[in-house]
């Protein structure tokens, strides 16, 4: 039992500390009434030199919020399009030292958050320490770990924090209720709401169900909720929108479209999209 209070009492803590850039952008944002639009992109695909001048155009083009992917040879989560251009990543050099050295360049530049989405084990084998060190150095402010279990969240958590990067924890449509709550009152910045039961991939609709999981999140924390995986255009925008979201995540389409671009025209592609999308935030 006291075990329990203490945690309690750390993630309390945690949540007194100084807003971080994530929480202050959706006050921001909902003071705008409207939500915010956060594009997914795979570090590297094709290029790292393209993911520069895509993070950098994406946030003149009306993105909120940026999570990048880390690639990985076993992308548990990820659905084919994300397996895909994480393989075209890992084939053109990219490694999480690279990424960071991208990042730490383009930090002056960049005003928005930026979230990396990547997996435990490359965690684990750089050390959570240094890892998060780097990626405060980086000018990252948020980190998702989909592998990542809520009991194993507390020491990544509070070193996360240390570095002002806020760890944001994932609910999918099969979690428990009880356990929903835990995950949301735990989650730092946001709460990334799985809207589909399975990996990432572009879908043709929203299902009803996410309507009630967001109720039932609002009830349990007041932490923001972002829809990702399967939000792939801007009517699923002004639908989670209409549900009481707070944020809407699109990976796999616009990472589809970047793949599909002709060489040299990935970013004006992702950039129209990203305006497409954005009047749908409204």
């Amino acid at each position: 039992m006291g075990y329990k209070n203490d945690k309690k009492d750390r993630y309390r803590g945690l949540r007194t500390l100084k807003s971080s850039n994530i929480s202050r952008s959706f006050s921001q944002i909902k003071k705008d009434n409207r939500i915010a639009l956060m594009p997914f992109l795979m570090a590297g695909d094709p290029d790292l030199e393209t993911t520069a001048r895509l993070l950098l155009q994406l946030q003149h083009c009306g993105a909120d919020m940026i999570e990048l992917g880390i690639p990985y040879s076993d992308p548990l989560a990820d659905g084919p399009i994300i397996q895909l251009a994480a393989s075209r990543a890992l084939s053109s050099g990219t490694s999480p030292d690279k990424v960071f050295k991208m990042l730490s360049e383009l930090k002056n530049d960049l005003s928005i958050p930026i979230i990396l989405f990547t997996y435990s084990n490359p965690l684990i084998n750089r050390g959570l320490e240094e890892f998060c060190l780097e990626a405060s150095q980086a000018g990252v402010s948020g980190l998702v770990v989909p592998d990542l279990p809520l009991e194993e969240a507390d020491k990544l958590s509070q070193i996360a924090k240390a570095k002002e990067i806020d760890l944001v924890l994932l609910v999918a449509p099969t979690t428990p209720n009880n356990r929903m709550k835990k995950i949301a009152n735990t989650s730092m910045g946001f709460t990334y709401l799985v809207s589909v039961t399975g990996v990432t991939g572009e879908r043709s609709s929203v299902s009803e169900n996410v309507e009630s999981l967001v109720t039932q999140l609002k009830k349990s924390s007041s932490s923001p909720i972002a829809v990702g995986f399967g939000i792939s255009d801007a009517k699923h925008i002004q639908q989670v929108r209409k549900w009481g979201a707070d944020g809407a995540i699109v990976g796999s389409a616009l990472v589809k479209r970047i793949a599909n671009a002709s060489r040299g025209m990935e970013v004006e592609e992702a950039c129209s999209f990203c305006r497409e999308l954005r009047i749908a935030t409204e």
